[in-house]
Protein backbone atom coordinates (compact mmCIF):
# COMPACT_ATOMS: atom_id res chain seq x y z
CA UNK A 1 0.00 0.00 0.00
CA UNK A 2 1.05 3.64 -1.04
CA UNK A 3 1.70 6.11 1.25
CA UNK A 4 -0.49 8.13 -0.25
CA UNK A 5 -3.40 5.76 0.95
CA UNK A 6 -2.37 5.08 4.57
CA UNK A 7 -2.45 8.45 5.04
CA UNK A 8 -5.58 8.53 3.78
CA UNK A 9 -6.78 5.91 5.49
CA UNK A 10 -5.77 7.56 9.02
CA UNK A 11 -7.06 10.98 7.64
CA UNK A 12 -10.34 9.49 8.05
CA UNK A 13 -10.15 7.79 10.75
CA UNK A 14 -9.43 10.90 12.62
CA UNK A 15 -11.70 12.60 10.98
CA UNK A 16 -14.03 10.43 12.23
CA UNK A 17 -13.25 11.42 15.93
CA UNK A 18 -16.21 13.70 17.60
CA UNK A 19 -13.49 14.72 20.14
CA UNK A 20 -10.34 15.49 17.73
CA UNK A 21 -13.25 17.24 15.64
CA UNK A 22 -13.97 19.66 18.70
CA UNK A 23 -10.02 19.60 19.25
CA UNK A 24 -9.93 21.11 15.47
CA UNK A 25 -12.60 23.89 16.26
CA UNK A 26 -10.78 24.86 19.50
CA UNK A 27 -7.73 25.18 17.80
CA UNK A 28 -9.52 27.51 15.04
CA UNK A 29 -11.17 29.51 18.16
CA UNK A 30 -7.99 30.12 19.99
CA UNK A 31 -5.80 30.66 17.12
CA UNK A 32 -7.75 33.16 15.99
CA UNK A 33 -8.24 35.28 19.78
CA UNK A 34 -4.26 35.30 19.05
CA UNK A 35 -4.45 37.27 16.37
CA UNK A 36 -7.65 39.65 16.32
CA UNK A 37 -6.32 41.76 19.41
CA UNK A 38 -3.30 41.82 18.07
CA UNK A 39 -4.61 42.75 14.17
CA UNK A 40 -6.74 45.32 14.95
CA UNK A 41 -4.18 47.38 17.21
CA UNK A 42 -1.91 47.14 13.81
CA UNK A 43 -5.45 48.70 12.15
CA UNK A 44 -6.06 51.59 13.98
CA UNK A 45 -1.87 52.61 14.03
CA UNK A 46 -1.33 51.86 17.99
CA UNK A 47 2.14 50.69 19.02
CA UNK A 48 1.60 46.85 19.87
CA UNK A 49 3.36 47.00 22.95
CA UNK A 50 4.68 49.07 25.89
CA UNK A 51 8.51 47.66 25.70
CA UNK A 52 10.83 50.21 25.83
CA UNK A 53 12.97 50.66 22.24
CA UNK A 54 16.07 49.42 24.24
CA UNK A 55 14.41 46.29 24.67
CA UNK A 56 15.35 43.88 21.06
CA UNK A 57 11.95 43.18 20.80
CA UNK A 58 10.75 46.48 21.47
CA UNK A 59 13.52 47.76 19.21
CA UNK A 60 11.97 46.30 16.14
CA UNK A 61 8.41 46.41 17.27
CA UNK A 62 9.08 50.48 17.58
CA UNK A 63 10.59 50.04 13.76
CA UNK A 64 7.99 48.58 12.74
CA UNK A 65 5.67 50.65 13.89
CA UNK A 66 7.10 53.18 11.58
CA UNK A 67 6.68 52.01 8.52
CA UNK A 68 3.73 53.02 7.99
CA UNK A 69 0.78 51.07 5.79
CA UNK A 70 3.40 48.30 5.68
CA UNK A 71 2.52 47.99 9.34
CA UNK A 72 -1.29 48.51 8.85
CA UNK A 73 -0.89 45.61 6.08
CA UNK A 74 0.08 43.16 8.37
CA UNK A 75 -2.67 44.08 10.86
CA UNK A 76 -4.95 43.18 8.04
CA UNK A 77 -3.46 39.98 7.32
CA UNK A 78 -4.12 38.81 10.63
CA UNK A 79 -7.71 40.03 11.22
CA UNK A 80 -8.16 38.16 7.89
CA UNK A 81 -6.51 35.04 8.63
CA UNK A 82 -8.90 35.10 12.23
CA UNK A 83 -11.92 35.67 10.30
CA UNK A 84 -11.57 33.07 8.07
CA UNK A 85 -10.79 30.57 10.25
CA UNK A 86 -13.82 31.50 12.18
CA UNK A 87 -15.76 30.96 9.10
CA UNK A 88 -16.05 26.67 8.69
CA UNK A 89 -16.06 27.16 4.60
CA UNK A 90 -13.01 29.49 4.79
CA UNK A 91 -11.41 27.82 7.85
CA UNK A 92 -8.79 25.87 5.47
CA UNK A 93 -7.78 28.92 3.62
CA UNK A 94 -7.22 30.75 7.38
CA UNK A 95 -5.03 28.10 8.35
CA UNK A 96 -2.98 28.89 5.41
CA UNK A 97 -2.76 31.96 5.59
CA UNK A 98 -2.21 31.97 9.48
CA UNK A 99 1.40 29.90 9.09
CA UNK A 100 3.86 32.02 7.75
CA UNK A 101 2.67 34.62 9.95
CA UNK A 102 2.94 32.66 13.18
CA UNK A 103 6.00 30.59 11.83
CA UNK A 104 7.40 34.17 11.48
CA UNK A 105 6.40 35.64 15.28
CA UNK A 106 7.74 32.04 16.51
CA UNK A 107 11.38 32.19 15.03
CA UNK A 108 11.77 36.19 16.04
CA UNK A 109 10.70 35.36 19.17
CA UNK A 110 13.42 33.03 19.76
CA UNK A 111 15.84 34.97 17.97
CA UNK A 112 15.30 37.87 19.83
CA UNK A 113 14.46 35.49 23.38
CA UNK A 114 11.07 37.41 24.08
CA UNK A 115 9.55 36.00 27.12
CA UNK A 116 6.39 37.14 25.49
CA UNK A 117 5.50 34.62 23.20
CA UNK A 118 8.49 32.22 23.71
CA UNK A 119 5.93 29.91 25.03
CA UNK A 120 2.77 31.05 23.16
CA UNK A 121 4.17 30.89 19.57
CA UNK A 122 5.42 27.71 18.76
CA UNK A 123 2.42 26.30 20.34
CA UNK A 124 0.48 28.29 18.09
CA UNK A 125 2.81 26.94 14.76
CA UNK A 126 1.76 23.39 16.37
CA UNK A 127 -2.32 24.11 16.74
CA UNK A 128 -1.72 25.90 13.05
CA UNK A 129 -0.12 22.42 11.86
CA UNK A 130 -3.08 20.20 13.64
CA UNK A 131 -5.60 22.45 11.24
CA UNK A 132 -3.60 21.77 8.48
CA UNK A 133 -3.17 18.06 8.76
CA UNK A 134 -7.10 17.94 9.62
CA UNK A 135 -7.59 19.75 5.75
CA UNK A 136 -5.06 17.02 4.57
CA UNK A 137 -7.84 16.07 2.40
CA UNK A 138 -8.17 19.63 1.04
CA UNK A 139 -4.07 20.16 0.76
CA UNK A 140 -2.93 16.65 -0.47
CA UNK A 141 -3.25 17.16 -4.23
CA UNK A 142 -0.52 19.62 -3.84
CA UNK A 143 2.14 16.34 -3.07
CA UNK A 144 3.21 14.24 -5.51
CA UNK A 145 2.57 10.95 -4.24
CA UNK A 146 -1.01 11.52 -3.65
CA UNK A 147 -3.89 8.72 -5.03
CA UNK A 148 -7.08 9.06 -5.92
CA UNK A 149 -9.52 9.38 -2.73
CA UNK A 150 -10.58 6.34 -0.70
CA UNK A 151 -13.87 5.49 -2.17
CA UNK A 152 -16.73 6.70 0.06
CA UNK A 153 -15.07 9.10 2.24
CA UNK A 154 -17.18 11.82 2.15
CA UNK A 155 -19.80 9.58 2.81
CA UNK A 156 -18.37 7.98 6.00
CA UNK A 157 -17.01 11.47 7.44
CA UNK A 158 -20.33 12.24 8.41
CA UNK A 159 -20.74 9.11 10.61
CA UNK A 160 -18.91 10.89 14.05
CA UNK A 161 -17.71 8.23 16.61
CA UNK A 162 -17.53 8.48 20.18
CA UNK A 163 -14.51 7.34 21.77
CA UNK A 164 -12.45 9.85 23.92
CA UNK A 165 -8.83 9.52 22.12
CA UNK A 166 -6.87 9.04 25.41
CA UNK A 167 -3.96 8.84 23.78
CA UNK A 168 -3.87 12.12 21.74
CA UNK A 169 -4.66 14.23 24.20
CA UNK A 170 -2.26 12.71 26.88
CA UNK A 171 0.06 13.25 23.77
CA UNK A 172 -1.06 17.12 23.29
CA UNK A 173 -0.89 17.44 27.26
CA UNK A 174 3.06 15.98 27.17
CA UNK A 175 3.98 17.88 24.17
CA UNK A 176 2.52 21.74 25.89
CA UNK A 177 4.98 20.40 28.88
CA UNK A 178 8.00 19.21 27.12
CA UNK A 179 7.54 22.75 24.53
CA UNK A 180 7.61 24.52 27.65
CA UNK A 181 10.68 22.73 29.34
CA UNK A 182 12.41 22.95 26.54
CA UNK A 183 12.09 26.49 26.22
CA UNK A 184 13.13 27.72 29.25
CA UNK A 185 15.61 25.99 29.61
CA UNK A 186 17.28 26.67 26.44
CA UNK A 187 18.81 29.83 27.09
CA UNK A 188 21.61 30.55 29.88
CA UNK A 189 20.15 34.18 29.85
CA UNK A 190 17.10 36.33 28.52
CA UNK A 191 16.02 40.07 28.31
CA UNK A 192 13.49 39.82 29.84
CA UNK A 193 10.77 42.81 29.51
CA UNK A 194 12.01 44.97 32.38
CA UNK A 195 15.57 45.73 33.81
CA UNK A 196 14.23 44.89 37.03
CA UNK A 197 13.06 41.52 35.67
CA UNK A 198 15.96 40.81 33.71
CA UNK A 199 18.36 41.31 36.96
CA UNK A 200 15.64 38.92 39.00
CA UNK A 201 17.55 35.88 37.21
CA UNK A 202 21.19 37.28 38.30
CA UNK A 203 20.12 36.06 42.27
CA UNK A 204 22.09 32.63 42.32
CA UNK A 205 23.83 32.75 39.16
CA UNK A 206 27.45 31.74 38.77
CA UNK A 207 27.83 34.43 36.35
CA UNK A 208 25.87 36.96 38.19
CA UNK A 209 28.34 40.06 37.55
CA UNK A 210 28.17 39.28 34.13
CA UNK A 211 24.40 39.17 34.19
CA UNK A 212 23.86 42.19 35.53
CA UNK A 213 26.22 43.74 32.92
CA UNK A 214 24.39 41.92 30.27
CA UNK A 215 21.15 43.62 31.67
CA UNK A 216 22.40 46.95 31.49
CA UNK A 217 24.19 46.55 28.30
CA UNK A 218 19.99 45.83 27.19
CA UNK A 219 18.01 47.96 28.84
CA UNK A 220 19.87 50.69 29.96
CA UNK A 221 23.06 51.40 26.86
CA UNK A 222 20.31 49.19 24.36
CA UNK A 223 23.07 47.68 22.94
CA UNK A 224 22.31 44.81 19.94
CA UNK A 225 21.51 41.75 21.81
CA UNK A 226 24.69 39.58 19.84
CA UNK A 227 26.84 42.09 21.60
CA UNK A 228 25.39 41.76 25.01
CA UNK A 229 25.25 37.87 24.42
CA UNK A 230 28.80 37.94 23.45
CA UNK A 231 29.89 39.75 26.79
CA UNK A 232 28.13 37.52 28.78
CA UNK A 233 29.21 34.33 27.55
CA UNK A 234 32.77 35.67 27.15
CA UNK A 235 32.61 37.05 31.00
CA UNK A 236 34.20 33.99 33.56
CA UNK A 237 32.01 31.97 35.69
CA UNK A 238 32.15 32.69 39.37
CA UNK A 239 32.02 35.89 39.15
CA UNK A 240 29.47 37.36 41.79
CA UNK A 241 28.41 40.91 43.02
CA UNK A 242 28.10 41.00 46.92
CA UNK A 243 25.60 43.87 46.51
CA UNK A 244 22.84 45.34 44.57
CA UNK A 245 23.98 47.13 41.46
CA UNK A 246 21.84 49.76 42.05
Amino acid sequence: MRIASKLDQLHLRVKQNRWLHYFAVFNRIALAAGFLPSGFVKIVGERFTSLSVNHPMGNYLEALHHTGYYYTFIGVLQVTAALLLLIPRTATLGALLYFPIILNICILSFAVRFDGSLLTSPLMVLANLYLLCWDYDKLKFIFPFHDPPVPDAIARQKSLTSPFPTVFFAGVVATVFMVGLLIFNAFAIRPRNTLSDCQEQCKGSNKSEACYEFCDCIHKDGQPLDKCLDAYNKAPANDSRPSSPN
